[in-house]
């Protein structure tokens, strides 16, 4: 028999690692520092589908690589906590696939252009953040996201049990 909390506490490592890597990996190729960013990490959003330990693995991973990349001390914070709401809300409809991706889309748009504008001080209004966080998010995590999640379908109950 399996221990349940061992089993939960890898996944979420291995998911906040994962989350970490995959950053990383988009800010090698500036694929993250663009007007409309494209971070492949925001793919594994869709994973609270398959796992609640995905919840805290997100945010855990989203806090790490947001410290890595030098992001100021605000944009980890809330960041994090936009990560971790789409998290939470994509865990709630995981009884509706198509609409997983949808609350870390919506958390992005709406938390993630008040850090450009109010912590960056970047030149542009929240609407104009709102239009590029949202394609960037709608590319991560509606378009890779449910890609991910249509790849893991098959085998994902094996995989998050």
């Amino acid at each position: 028999m399996k221990n349940k909390k061992v089993v939960y506490l890898t996944q979420a490592a291995m998911i906040a690692a994962l989350y970490v890597v995959l950053t990383q990996l988009a800010h090698v190729f500036g694929l993250d520092s663009q007007a409309i960013q494209l971070r492949f990490s925001e793919a594994l959003t869709i994973l609270p589908y398959f796992t609640p330990a995905a919840i805290p693995g997100l945010f855990i991973g989203c806090i790490l690589a947001n410290f890595f990349a030098g992001c100021l001390p605000w944009d980890i914070v809330f960041g994090s906590l936009a990560t971790l709401l789409g998290a939470l809300g994509t865990y709630a409809l995981r009884k509706r696939k198509w609409l997983a991706p949808l609350p870390p889309i919506l958390a992005n748009t709406l938390i993630v252009p008040f850090v450009l504008a109010h912590v960056y001080h970047l030149e542009g209004t929240i609407p104009y953040f709102m239009l590029t966080v949202g394609i960037g998010e709608i590319l991560s995590c509606g378009v890779m996201g449910m890609l991910f999640l249509f790849a893991l379908n098959r085998h994902g109950k094996k995989l998050f049990y």
